[in-house]
Protein backbone atom coordinates (compact mmCIF):
# COMPACT_ATOMS: atom_id res chain seq x y z
CA UNK A 1 0.00 0.00 0.00
CA UNK A 2 1.38 3.50 -0.71
CA UNK A 3 2.06 6.21 1.88
CA UNK A 4 -1.53 7.36 2.48
CA UNK A 5 -0.51 10.85 1.98
CA UNK A 6 -0.62 9.75 -1.69
CA UNK A 7 -4.57 9.11 -1.42
CA UNK A 8 -6.99 11.33 0.34
CA UNK A 9 -9.01 10.09 2.99
CA UNK A 10 -12.59 9.90 1.75
CA UNK A 11 -15.62 10.39 4.55
CA UNK A 12 -18.94 9.19 3.86
CA UNK A 13 -21.84 11.80 5.00
CA UNK A 14 -21.81 15.76 5.70
CA UNK A 15 -22.85 15.29 9.06
CA UNK A 16 -21.77 16.25 12.52
CA UNK A 17 -20.31 13.17 12.62
CA UNK A 18 -18.73 12.89 9.14
CA UNK A 19 -17.32 16.49 9.42
CA UNK A 20 -15.69 16.04 12.92
CA UNK A 21 -14.10 13.50 11.25
CA UNK A 22 -12.89 15.24 8.14
CA UNK A 23 -11.55 18.27 11.02
CA UNK A 24 -9.71 16.07 13.21
CA UNK A 25 -8.26 14.03 10.50
CA UNK A 26 -6.89 17.41 8.82
CA UNK A 27 -5.97 18.17 12.52
CA UNK A 28 -3.46 15.54 11.99
CA UNK A 29 -2.03 16.59 8.60
CA UNK A 30 -4.21 13.92 6.27
CA UNK A 31 -5.66 15.04 3.24
CA UNK A 32 -9.48 14.32 3.26
CA UNK A 33 -12.62 15.06 1.75
CA UNK A 34 -16.32 14.80 2.40
CA UNK A 35 -18.95 13.49 0.03
CA UNK A 36 -22.39 14.67 1.12
CA UNK A 37 -25.44 13.16 -0.76
CA UNK A 38 -27.64 16.40 0.12
CA UNK A 39 -27.57 19.86 -2.10
CA UNK A 40 -26.51 21.70 0.51
CA UNK A 41 -25.78 21.37 4.50
CA UNK A 42 -28.80 23.02 5.88
CA UNK A 43 -30.49 21.83 9.45
CA UNK A 44 -33.21 22.76 9.90
CA UNK A 45 -35.21 23.00 13.36
CA UNK A 46 -33.15 21.28 15.24
CA UNK A 47 -30.91 21.91 18.47
CA UNK A 48 -28.12 19.85 20.14
CA UNK A 49 -26.81 19.38 23.74
CA UNK A 50 -23.09 19.35 23.75
CA UNK A 51 -22.37 17.49 26.88
CA UNK A 52 -18.51 18.11 28.61
CA UNK A 53 -17.20 14.89 27.01
CA UNK A 54 -17.97 16.03 23.33
CA UNK A 55 -16.73 19.65 24.12
CA UNK A 56 -13.50 18.62 25.57
CA UNK A 57 -13.06 16.76 21.82
CA UNK A 58 -14.15 20.13 20.20
CA UNK A 59 -12.02 21.48 22.14
CA UNK A 60 -9.13 19.79 20.43
CA UNK A 61 -10.30 20.75 17.21
CA UNK A 62 -10.39 24.49 18.14
CA UNK A 63 -13.90 24.86 17.44
CA UNK A 64 -15.00 24.65 21.38
CA UNK A 65 -14.66 28.42 22.22
CA UNK A 66 -16.75 29.36 19.20
CA UNK A 67 -19.72 26.46 20.25
CA UNK A 68 -19.57 27.48 23.82
CA UNK A 69 -19.88 31.38 23.05
CA UNK A 70 -23.18 30.77 21.58
CA UNK A 71 -24.67 29.27 24.70
CA UNK A 72 -27.74 30.57 26.48
CA UNK A 73 -27.03 30.58 29.60
CA UNK A 74 -29.41 29.26 32.22
CA UNK A 75 -29.62 28.79 36.31
CA UNK A 76 -31.31 24.92 36.28
CA UNK A 77 -32.53 22.26 34.91
CA UNK A 78 -34.44 19.29 35.59
CA UNK A 79 -37.53 16.71 35.49
CA UNK A 80 -41.18 17.51 36.47
CA UNK A 81 -44.33 15.88 36.30
CA UNK A 82 -46.84 17.12 33.88
CA UNK A 83 -49.09 19.13 36.29
CA UNK A 84 -45.74 21.41 36.48
CA UNK A 85 -44.13 19.70 40.23
CA UNK A 86 -40.68 19.16 40.03
CA UNK A 87 -39.18 16.09 40.71
CA UNK A 88 -35.64 16.93 40.08
CA UNK A 89 -33.38 19.47 39.54
CA UNK A 90 -29.88 20.54 39.42
CA UNK A 91 -28.29 23.92 39.12
CA UNK A 92 -26.05 24.05 36.17
CA UNK A 93 -23.55 25.99 37.89
CA UNK A 94 -23.30 22.15 39.83
CA UNK A 95 -23.21 20.45 36.47
CA UNK A 96 -20.01 22.89 35.43
CA UNK A 97 -18.50 22.38 38.96
CA UNK A 98 -18.31 18.68 39.02
CA UNK A 99 -17.48 17.80 35.28
CA UNK A 100 -14.77 20.92 34.81
CA UNK A 101 -16.95 21.93 31.85
CA UNK A 102 -20.92 22.73 30.84
CA UNK A 103 -23.60 21.26 29.07
CA UNK A 104 -24.33 23.78 26.02
CA UNK A 105 -26.82 23.64 23.65
CA UNK A 106 -27.02 24.93 20.49
CA UNK A 107 -28.28 24.27 16.88
CA UNK A 108 -27.15 21.98 14.67
CA UNK A 109 -26.30 24.48 12.23
CA UNK A 110 -24.31 26.40 14.94
CA UNK A 111 -22.07 22.78 15.26
CA UNK A 112 -22.14 22.65 11.52
CA UNK A 113 -20.88 26.18 10.29
CA UNK A 114 -18.14 25.76 12.83
CA UNK A 115 -16.64 22.88 11.87
CA UNK A 116 -16.91 23.66 7.70
CA UNK A 117 -15.41 26.93 8.71
CA UNK A 118 -12.72 24.99 10.15
CA UNK A 119 -11.85 22.90 7.23
CA UNK A 120 -10.07 23.57 3.93
CA UNK A 121 -12.16 25.48 1.14
CA UNK A 122 -13.17 22.86 -1.18
CA UNK A 123 -13.03 19.93 1.27
CA UNK A 124 -17.15 19.38 1.74
CA UNK A 125 -18.74 18.06 -1.43
CA UNK A 126 -22.14 18.30 -1.10
CA UNK A 127 -24.76 16.75 -3.96
CA UNK A 128 -22.02 14.10 -3.89
CA UNK A 129 -23.28 10.62 -3.50
CA UNK A 130 -20.87 8.24 -2.45
CA UNK A 131 -20.68 4.88 -1.49
CA UNK A 132 -17.97 2.12 -1.27
CA UNK A 133 -17.61 -0.67 -3.72
CA UNK A 134 -14.38 -2.61 -2.00
CA UNK A 135 -13.44 -2.04 1.68
CA UNK A 136 -9.77 -2.90 0.95
CA UNK A 137 -7.50 -4.79 3.02
CA UNK A 138 -3.80 -4.77 4.09
CA UNK A 139 -2.35 -4.93 0.91
CA UNK A 140 -5.09 -3.19 -1.53
CA UNK A 141 -6.77 0.16 -0.97
CA UNK A 142 -10.81 0.98 -0.27
CA UNK A 143 -12.85 2.07 -3.65
CA UNK A 144 -15.27 5.01 -3.27
CA UNK A 145 -17.79 5.03 -6.11
CA UNK A 146 -18.48 8.75 -6.70
CA UNK A 147 -20.01 11.19 -9.58
CA UNK A 148 -16.34 11.60 -10.77
CA UNK A 149 -15.75 7.69 -11.08
CA UNK A 150 -14.12 5.01 -8.38
CA UNK A 151 -11.91 6.82 -6.71
CA UNK A 152 -8.87 4.63 -4.11
CA UNK A 153 -8.54 5.43 -0.64
CA UNK A 154 -6.16 4.30 2.00
CA UNK A 155 -9.00 5.22 4.67
CA UNK A 156 -12.60 5.59 4.40
CA UNK A 157 -15.03 6.77 7.33
CA UNK A 158 -18.14 6.02 6.84
CA UNK A 159 -20.39 8.48 8.56
CA UNK A 160 -23.75 7.69 6.51
CA UNK A 161 -26.39 8.00 9.15
CA UNK A 162 -28.73 5.11 10.69
CA UNK A 163 -29.93 4.11 7.01
CA UNK A 164 -26.09 3.24 6.91
CA UNK A 165 -25.57 1.42 3.39
CA UNK A 166 -22.02 0.82 4.17
CA UNK A 167 -22.61 -0.76 7.33
CA UNK A 168 -24.99 -3.55 5.52
CA UNK A 169 -22.35 -3.62 3.44
CA UNK A 170 -19.65 -4.37 5.67
CA UNK A 171 -21.59 -6.33 7.87
CA UNK A 172 -24.08 -8.12 5.47
CA UNK A 173 -25.37 -10.60 8.49
CA UNK A 174 -26.37 -8.02 11.29
CA UNK A 175 -29.87 -7.84 11.60
CA UNK A 176 -29.56 -3.85 11.54
CA UNK A 177 -31.34 -1.42 13.55
CA UNK A 178 -35.07 -1.89 15.48
CA UNK A 179 -37.44 0.49 15.83
CA UNK A 180 -37.54 1.88 19.28
CA UNK A 181 -40.85 2.63 19.69
CA UNK A 182 -40.57 5.56 20.06
CA UNK A 183 -41.21 8.59 17.37
CA UNK A 184 -40.11 12.29 18.14
CA UNK A 185 -40.57 16.08 17.06
CA UNK A 186 -38.35 18.59 17.12
CA UNK A 187 -39.00 22.28 16.36
CA UNK A 188 -37.06 25.58 17.40
CA UNK A 189 -39.47 29.05 18.61
CA UNK A 190 -38.57 32.32 19.57
CA UNK A 191 -41.03 33.12 22.22
CA UNK A 192 -39.21 36.59 22.75
CA UNK A 193 -37.67 35.41 26.53
CA UNK A 194 -36.26 32.05 27.62
CA UNK A 195 -38.87 30.30 29.74
CA UNK A 196 -38.31 29.96 33.30
CA UNK A 197 -38.50 25.84 33.44
CA UNK A 198 -35.95 24.73 31.72
CA UNK A 199 -35.36 20.94 31.20
CA UNK A 200 -38.01 18.18 30.29
CA UNK A 201 -41.73 16.71 31.69
CA UNK A 202 -42.61 12.78 31.72
CA UNK A 203 -45.78 11.71 31.28
CA UNK A 204 -47.79 8.35 30.59
CA UNK A 205 -45.50 6.92 27.51
CA UNK A 206 -43.91 10.49 26.67
CA UNK A 207 -41.89 13.10 27.34
CA UNK A 208 -41.64 16.92 26.22
CA UNK A 209 -38.24 19.39 26.69
CA UNK A 210 -37.60 22.20 26.54
CA UNK A 211 -33.96 24.18 25.95
CA UNK A 212 -32.87 27.81 26.11
CA UNK A 213 -30.63 28.45 22.69
CA UNK A 214 -29.13 32.12 21.73
CA UNK A 215 -31.15 34.98 21.05
CA UNK A 216 -34.18 33.88 23.07
CA UNK A 217 -34.98 30.64 20.79
CA UNK A 218 -35.86 27.98 22.22
CA UNK A 219 -35.18 24.33 21.01
CA UNK A 220 -38.32 21.90 21.57
CA UNK A 221 -38.44 18.63 21.54
CA UNK A 222 -41.09 15.63 22.43
CA UNK A 223 -41.13 11.49 22.05
CA UNK A 224 -44.31 9.42 22.56
CA UNK A 225 -44.91 5.98 21.90
CA UNK A 226 -46.37 5.61 18.25
CA UNK A 227 -46.63 2.85 15.86
CA UNK A 228 -44.08 3.15 12.93
CA UNK A 229 -44.16 5.38 10.31
CA UNK A 230 -47.44 6.57 11.41
CA UNK A 231 -47.94 10.12 10.94
CA UNK A 232 -51.10 12.69 12.02
CA UNK A 233 -53.97 13.20 9.28
CA UNK A 234 -54.09 16.78 10.30
CA UNK A 235 -50.62 17.59 10.57
CA UNK A 236 -47.97 17.60 13.58
CA UNK A 237 -48.38 20.82 15.27
CA UNK A 238 -51.89 19.53 15.56
CA UNK A 239 -50.43 16.28 17.07
CA UNK A 240 -48.44 18.20 19.35
CA UNK A 241 -51.25 20.04 20.88
CA UNK A 242 -53.21 17.04 21.26
CA UNK A 243 -50.39 15.08 23.14
CA UNK A 244 -49.17 18.23 25.59
CA UNK A 245 -52.11 20.71 25.45
CA UNK A 246 -53.03 19.84 29.06
CA UNK A 247 -49.57 19.92 30.16
CA UNK A 248 -48.03 22.06 32.86
CA UNK A 249 -46.77 25.82 31.20
CA UNK A 250 -44.66 26.65 29.20
CA UNK A 251 -44.86 23.44 27.56
CA UNK A 252 -48.57 23.75 25.26
CA UNK A 253 -47.68 27.40 24.88
CA UNK A 254 -44.25 27.07 23.16
CA UNK A 255 -45.69 23.74 20.62
CA UNK A 256 -48.65 26.48 19.78
CA UNK A 257 -45.38 28.93 18.56
CA UNK A 258 -43.93 26.23 16.54
CA UNK A 259 -44.70 26.88 13.00
CA UNK A 260 -46.27 23.58 11.10
CA UNK A 261 -44.26 23.35 8.20
CA UNK A 262 -40.87 23.76 10.64
CA UNK A 263 -41.74 20.83 13.02
CA UNK A 264 -40.08 17.35 12.42
CA UNK A 265 -41.24 14.38 13.00
CA UNK A 266 -39.10 10.99 12.79
CA UNK A 267 -39.16 7.63 14.48
CA UNK A 268 -36.39 6.32 16.25
CA UNK A 269 -34.77 3.56 15.74
CA UNK A 270 -31.00 1.95 17.60
CA UNK A 271 -28.46 -0.75 16.81
CA UNK A 272 -30.11 -3.02 19.71
CA UNK A 273 -27.80 -5.45 18.34
CA UNK A 274 -24.62 -3.93 18.56
CA UNK A 275 -21.79 -4.99 15.43
CA UNK A 276 -18.93 -7.35 16.09
CA UNK A 277 -16.56 -4.08 15.02
CA UNK A 278 -16.72 -0.88 13.54
CA UNK A 279 -14.11 -1.68 10.59
CA UNK A 280 -13.23 -3.91 8.24
CA UNK A 281 -10.85 -3.62 5.67
CA UNK A 282 -9.85 -0.28 5.24
CA UNK A 283 -13.56 1.60 6.26
CA UNK A 284 -13.75 2.60 9.57
CA UNK A 285 -18.09 3.21 10.80
CA UNK A 286 -18.90 6.27 12.64
CA UNK A 287 -21.63 7.96 14.91
CA UNK A 288 -25.24 6.30 13.83
CA UNK A 289 -23.65 4.12 11.13
CA UNK A 290 -21.93 2.25 14.00
CA UNK A 291 -24.08 2.69 17.18
CA UNK A 292 -27.34 4.50 16.92
CA UNK A 293 -29.00 5.22 20.03
CA UNK A 294 -32.21 6.30 21.03
CA UNK A 295 -32.06 9.88 22.13
CA UNK A 296 -33.06 9.62 25.42
CA UNK A 297 -29.32 10.10 27.34
CA UNK A 298 -28.44 13.42 24.38
CA UNK A 299 -25.36 11.22 23.57
CA UNK A 300 -25.83 10.60 19.67
CA UNK A 301 -24.14 13.28 18.30
CA UNK A 302 -21.64 13.18 21.56
CA UNK A 303 -20.73 10.13 20.94
CA UNK A 304 -20.27 10.68 16.93
CA UNK A 305 -17.71 13.55 18.13
CA UNK A 306 -15.83 11.14 20.30
CA UNK A 307 -15.34 8.76 17.38
CA UNK A 308 -14.34 11.36 15.52
CA UNK A 309 -11.32 12.32 17.87
CA UNK A 310 -10.38 9.21 18.35
CA UNK A 311 -9.79 7.51 14.77
CA UNK A 312 -7.81 10.47 14.16
CA UNK A 313 -5.84 10.14 16.76
CA UNK A 314 -4.37 6.58 16.09
CA UNK A 315 -3.39 7.42 12.58
CA UNK A 316 -0.48 9.78 10.98
CA UNK A 317 -0.04 11.33 7.58
CA UNK A 318 2.54 8.61 6.42
CA UNK A 319 1.60 5.94 7.61
CA UNK A 320 -0.77 2.62 6.94
CA UNK A 321 -3.86 3.33 7.99
CA UNK A 322 -5.24 -0.11 8.09
CA UNK A 323 -3.28 -1.65 10.98
CA UNK A 324 -4.95 1.00 13.19
CA UNK A 325 -8.84 0.38 12.58
CA UNK A 326 -8.90 -2.86 14.95
CA UNK A 327 -7.64 -0.57 18.02
CA UNK A 328 -10.31 1.98 17.02
CA UNK A 329 -13.02 -0.89 17.46
CA UNK A 330 -11.22 -1.65 20.61
CA UNK A 331 -11.86 1.25 21.93
CA UNK A 332 -14.75 2.27 20.95
CA UNK A 333 -17.12 -0.48 20.68
CA UNK A 334 -17.42 -1.23 24.70
CA UNK A 335 -17.84 2.29 25.50
CA UNK A 336 -20.98 3.18 22.79
CA UNK A 337 -22.49 -0.07 23.40
CA UNK A 338 -22.68 0.84 26.91
CA UNK A 339 -24.36 3.78 26.10
CA UNK A 340 -26.60 2.26 23.44
CA UNK A 341 -27.83 0.06 26.23
CA UNK A 342 -28.16 3.03 28.81
CA UNK A 343 -29.92 4.66 26.81
CA UNK A 344 -32.55 2.33 25.50
CA UNK A 345 -32.84 1.81 29.27
CA UNK A 346 -34.31 5.24 30.05
CA UNK A 347 -36.46 4.76 27.57
CA UNK A 348 -38.34 1.75 28.91
CA UNK A 349 -38.79 4.21 31.70
CA UNK A 350 -40.40 6.60 29.15
CA UNK A 351 -42.58 3.87 27.97
CA UNK A 352 -44.50 3.40 31.54
CA UNK A 353 -48.12 4.06 30.90
CA UNK A 354 -50.30 2.28 33.63
CA UNK A 355 -51.07 4.22 36.78
CA UNK A 356 -48.94 2.11 39.24
CA UNK A 357 -46.24 2.42 37.10
CA UNK A 358 -45.53 5.91 36.47
CA UNK A 359 -46.71 6.77 40.14
CA UNK A 360 -43.43 4.04 41.03
CA UNK A 361 -41.47 6.10 38.55
CA UNK A 362 -42.58 9.46 39.63
CA UNK A 363 -41.77 8.56 43.52
CA UNK A 364 -38.28 7.17 42.40
CA UNK A 365 -37.72 10.52 40.47
CA UNK A 366 -38.70 12.40 43.53
CA UNK A 367 -36.57 10.46 45.99
CA UNK A 368 -33.89 11.02 43.58
CA UNK A 369 -34.56 14.38 43.37
CA UNK A 370 -33.37 14.28 47.15
CA UNK A 371 -30.05 13.39 47.19
CA UNK A 372 -27.50 15.39 47.57
CA UNK A 373 -26.22 16.60 44.06
CA UNK A 374 -23.02 15.40 43.51
CA UNK A 375 -24.74 11.63 44.38
CA UNK A 376 -27.17 12.72 41.32
CA UNK A 377 -24.17 13.99 38.83
CA UNK A 378 -21.92 11.13 39.71
CA UNK A 379 -24.35 8.85 37.90
CA UNK A 380 -23.44 10.78 34.60
CA UNK A 381 -19.61 10.56 35.47
CA UNK A 382 -18.52 7.36 33.06
CA UNK A 383 -19.89 9.27 30.11
CA UNK A 384 -19.27 13.24 31.16
CA UNK A 385 -15.84 12.38 32.63
CA UNK A 386 -14.02 11.01 29.49
CA UNK A 387 -11.14 12.97 28.16
CA UNK A 388 -9.98 13.24 24.10
CA UNK A 389 -6.59 11.98 22.79
CA UNK A 390 -4.24 14.51 22.05
CA UNK A 391 -4.16 15.36 18.23
CA UNK A 392 -1.44 16.28 16.36
CA UNK A 393 -2.23 19.82 15.65
CA UNK A 394 -4.21 21.27 17.73
CA UNK A 395 -5.56 24.63 17.91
Amino acid sequence: MPPMGLHQAIVIGGGIGGLTAALALHRQGIPVTVHERAASLEPVGAGLALAPNALRALDRLGVGPRLRALAAPHPAVGVRHPSGRWLARTSTAAVEAHFGDPIVAVTRADVIAALVDALPEGTVRTDSPATVTDPGDDRQPAVVRTADGDRPAALVVAADGIRSATRGLLFPGHPGTRYSGFTTWRSIVAPGRRPVAVGEVWGRGRLAGIVPLADDRVYLYGAALAPAGARAADGEHAELQRLYGDWCAPVPQLFALAEPDRVLRNDVWDLADPLPAYHHGRVALLGDAAHAMCPFLGQGACQAIEDAVVLASLLTPTGDPAPALPAYTATRLPRTTAIVTASRRTGTLIALRTPAATLLRTTALTLAGLLPTRTLLRRSAAIYNWQPPTLRTEV
